[in-house]
């Protein structure tokens, strides 16, 4: 296999030393994802050192060892100043020798979405390379376009933030030819400060730009004017419903397995079936089309692409659940949750065709002042499209309480104290939608759920 990153290039990229010449096929930060012949790197985290793992990657047949302190007894170690800034100078290298064209996605909600639709269809054009999961951080961005392979035609990156100034720099890295901005919600308000001060930074991307490039940004957003002036002379397209939108959804039929969905995109109407249910997944759906338009790709070839694309899990994904009293569905949206996405993944909860549809939900996270009202302002929400309600963590507890009596299943502390709670609850026939926030760890339910316990009488 050919070498990913070869031992000069190792060296200038990041400026290091090697205690032996080696290549790599791979870059990793995580002993238990290691490929051999991969390039570990030692990074520092909440917690954790990643040092204390680097000879425990060697013996799993790592080909070196990014670090920058000395590893006893390891041969093959690049020794940087920082490890963290090395990764930075590494994704950067990347990017600079790639030929491929690269869009960068970032929003309040939907980016992981919006990124992964994007991978299914210039997939159908080319080698494309997209970031894992949601790599989107200061560490997540440049172990993407470290991991770039060197004939990636595309490349598929996202850009998070939890703070302001943390876009712009992920953005002058990326150096995207086409930037999508998503969505602009209250999502890490309690930091911001304000909707304003979340669309200035999520405009940000736009400063990363490479010369020609093109913003894709969310027309039907109150956002957009602001948005628009953030982008100034950069050129712009707009994705929305109304007829000046560049990517414009005509109608989106949602039914409890997918949408059907009539668009026009730069003015050539496409009709196509997603595979996701939901106004929200149609939107993003729109979005992905409209930046592959500003990539000069074929839309009908694009949409029939799409039609392929499954959501992730903790993102939108639904399964069946083998429970002890036969089958239920799960729509798993454990991995994260504010409130406008909390009100998407409800409406899609709305439609499912079961005996009771059960809302497992866990407090949004980062809203500051807004918490408690934010929380509570989703039991119209609710009330309209589940059956029951079990909810944990002490902002939840206003949603709970706000609900009419006879929807309530069941509160808890966490969704430790919940999850066993569910899984006795849950029965043959439900549709049981679990979302909140990462910090939550909503995934406890759908672990619960996966490993049952039998139902008792008179469970609820």
């Amino acid at each position: 296999m050919t070498d990913l990153w070869t031992a000069h290039e190792l060296l200038e990229a990041t400026g290091g030393t090697l205690s032996a010449p080696f290549g790599a096929t791979g870059v990793s930060i995580d002993t238990r994802t290691l490929r051999p012949a991969d390039l570990f790197v030692a990074l520092l985290g909440e917690g954790r050192d990643g040092h204390a793992f680097a000879a425990d990657a060697l013996a799993k047949g790592a080909a070196g060892a990014m670090v920058h302190r000395g590893i006893s007894g390891a041969p093959h170690l690049l020794l940087v100043d920082d490890t963290l800034a090395a990764l930075a100078r590494l994704g950067g290298f990347a990017r600079e020798r790639s030929a491929a064209k690269v869009v960068a996605v970032t929003g309040s909600v939907g980016k992981t979405t919006t990124k992964e639709m994007l991978r299914t269809i210039l997939t159908a054009f080319g080698p494309t390379h997209a970031a894992e999961a949601s790599y989107n951080n200061q560490w997540g961005l440049p172990l993407t376009l470290a991991r770039m392979p060197r004939d990636a035609a595309f490349c598929v990156a996202e850009i998070g933030m939890n703070h302001a100034g943390e876009i712009a720099p992920l953005a002058a890295l990326a150096r995207p030819h086409v930037a999508v901005i998503t969505t602009v919600a209250k999502a890490h308000i309690g930091y911001l400060g304000s909707i304003e001060a979340i669309a200035d930074e999520k405009a940000a991307i736009m400063s990363g730009l490479e010369p020609g490039g093109i913003a894709v940004l969310p027309l039907d957003s109150p956002q957009f004017p602001r948005l628009r002036a953030a982008a100034g002379s950069a050129s712009v397209a707009t994705f929305g419903t109304t007829q000046d939108a560049t990517g414009r959804l005509i109608e989106a039929e949602a039914d409890a397995d997918g949408t059907l969905i009539l668009a026009e995109i730069a003015g050539h109407e496409i009709r196509f079936r997603l595979n996701a249910p939901g106004r929200h997944m149609a939107m993003n759906a729109i979005a992905a089309l409209t930046a592959t338009r500003m990539l000069g790709l074929d839309i009908d070839t694009a949409a029939r692409a799409l039609e392929g694309f499954q959501p992730l899990g903790g993102r939108g994904a639904r399964r069946k659940l083998a429970l002890p009293s036969g089958n239920a569905l799960l729509l798993d949206e454990s991995y994260n949750g504010n409130g406008a996405s909390m009100r998407a993944a409800l409406e899609v909860l709305g439609l499912q065709p079961a005996r009771r549809r059960i809302a497992v939900l866990g407090d949004m996270l980062e809203l500051g002042e807004a918490g408690p009202s934010e929380h509570a302002g989703l039991a119209e929400a609710v009330t309209r499209s589940a059956d029951l309600l079990f909810a944990c963590g002490p902002l939840m507890r206003h949603l709970f309480d706000a609900v009419p009596a006879e929807k309530r299943g069941a509160y808890a502390a966490d969704s430790a104290a919940l999850a066993p709670i569910v899984a006795r609850a849950a029965a043959a026939g439900d549709a049981i939608l679990i979302k909140g926030s990462l910090g939550s760890r909503m995934k406890r339910v759908v672990d619960a759920l996966d490993t049952p316990i039998p139902a008792k009488e008179g469970a609820v």
